[in-house]
C-alpha cells in the first residue's frame, strides 16, 4: 500500500490527517477495504507528538469475540483454561504511544464498555485482576462498517463512538481519485520489474490506460497492486496490452454434458436448438446456462462437486452458479424463466 496522489481529493484528505496529526485526541478512520487505512494510522502515528513511542495494532476482525478482551488488556495467570502467565495486552505495549484498532466494529458490547474507561480514565485492569493499571496511549481506530447503524442496531456503544470520533476521516476510495490511478499503477509497475530483475518496466497500451481508468476498483488500491503486479509478471516485451482483473474467469469453452439417465431427473425444455432461435440475446444465454446446468446435475446424479468438474468450473464458481439459478431447478417447466 502507497501514500502516493496528486489528485484533489487525495491531497485534501492528506492535509485533515496532517491538520489532527499532532493533536493528542481520538481519530477514526472510515474507508473502504484497500484503500489504506492502516497507512493512514501509521502516519497519524509519526506526525504526532508520540512519533518516538509505540505504533500497537490490532485488527479486530481477526481474532474471536472471547480473544479480543485478553489481546487488549491482557490477562493474569490462571485467568482462564490456557493462561499458564501473565501477559501484557496491546493497551500496556502502546503505553506513551498509539494503539490501532482496525475494524473496530467487530468489537464486543462488553468489551466495548472497557475500552470506554480507558479513553475516559486511562485505566483498566488485566483478565482476572482487581488491580488498575494506568495506562497513557492514543487510540486511532478503522472502520469499513456503518458505526452509526451498529449504534441504532445496539451493536456498538453510543458513549464510545462519541469518544473515538474527535476527528473522523473518510479515506477516498480509488475509483475517486482519478489521475492517481495512473500514477499508482506505474509505480508498481516499476517496483514488480525489478523484484523480477528487468532493466526498465513496462509502459501501458491505451487499451490497458482505458481498462485501468475506467475499472470500478471495489478492492482499491491493494486490488490495483495485485493487477498491475500480475500483468508486469505475464508481459515479456515492453509494452502491457491487457490487463487482467478477474484471474479466475474460466479460459475455456464450457463443455456440453452428455446424456445419461439416472434414476431421478429434473424437469428440463427441449433441446435449445429447436426453440432459441428468434428469442433475445439475453434470453437465450441464460437458457442455455441454465440448461447445462441441469444436464451436468443429472449427468452427476446431483452431486455438485462432480457437476462442476463435468462443466469444467470449479466448485466456488459451480457454486456461484447454482444459486442463481436455484429458484428455476426447484421449480416446473413453467417457471423456469431467466433469473438477473
Amino acid at each position: 500500500m502507497e501514500a502516493l496522489g496528486q489528485s484533489e481529493i487525495f491531497l485534501d484528505f492528506q492535509d485533515r490527517l496532517s491538520r489532527v496529526a499532532p493533536i493528542d485526541r481520538p481519530v477514526l478512520l472510515i474507508g473502504e477495504r484497500g484503500t489504506g487505512k492502516e497507512l493512514a494510522a501509521t502516519r497519524l502515528h509519526y506526525l504526532s507528538k508520540r512519533w518516538q513511542g509505540p505504533f500497537v495494532t490490532l485488527n479486530c476482525a481477526a481474532l474471536s469475540p472471547a480473544l479480543i478482551e485478553a489481546e487488549l488488556f491482557g490477562f493474569e495467570k490462571g485467568a482462564f483454561t490456557g493462561a499458564a502467565q501473565r501477559r501484557r495486552g496491546r493497551f500496556e505495549a502502546a503505553h506513551d504511544g498509539t494503539l490501532f484498532l482496525d475494524e473496530v466494529g467487530n468489537i464486543p458490547l462488553e468489551v466495548q464498555e472497557k475500552i470506554l474507561r480507558v479513553v475516559e480514565y486511562s485505566t483498566f485492569e488485566r483478565v482476572g485482576s482487581s488491580t488498575s493499571i494506568d495506562v497513557d496511549v492514543r487510540i486511532i481506530a478503522a472502520t469499513n462498517a456503518d458505526l452509526n447503524e451498529l449504534v441504532r442496531t445496539g451493536r456498538f456503544k453510543q458513549d464510545l463512538l462519541d469518544r473515538l470520533s474527535f476527528e473522523v476521516l473518510f479515506l477516498p476510495p480509488l475509483r475517486s481519485r482519478g489521475e492517481d490511478i495512473l500514477l499508482l499503477a506505474d509505480h508498481f509497475a516499476a517496483r514488480m520489474a525489478f523484484e523480477l530483475g528487468r532493466e526498465t518496466f513496462p509502459k501501458f497500451s491505451p487499451a490497458a490506460v482505458k481498462a485501468l481508468r475506467t475499472h470500478a476498483w471495489p478492492g482499491n488500491i491493494r486490488e490495483l497492486k495485485n493487477v498491475v503486479e500480475r500483468a508486469v509478471y505475464r508481459t515479456n516485451g515492453s509494452i502491457i496490452e491487457t490487463v487482467v482483473f478477474d484471474p479466475f474467469r474460466y479460459p475455456f469453452e464450457m463443455p456440453i454434458p452428455a446424456d445419461s439417465n439416472p434414476a431421478i431427473q429434473l424437469e428440463r425444455e427441449e433441446p435449445v436448438d429447436r426453440h432459441i432461435l428468434g428469442k433475445p440475446f439475453k434470453t437465450a444465454i441464460e437458457e442455455v446456462k441454465l440448461n447445462l446446468l441441469k444436464e451436468a446435475l443429472n449427468t452427476a446424479q446431483f452431486n455438485q462437486k462432480k457437476a462442476a468438474a463435468i462443466m469444467g468450473l470449479t466448485y466456488h464458481q459451480f457454486r456461484g452458479l447454482y444459486r442463481r439459478y436455484r429458484k428455476q431447478l426447484s421449480a416446473g417447466p413453467d417457471h423456469m424463466k431467466p433469473h438477473g
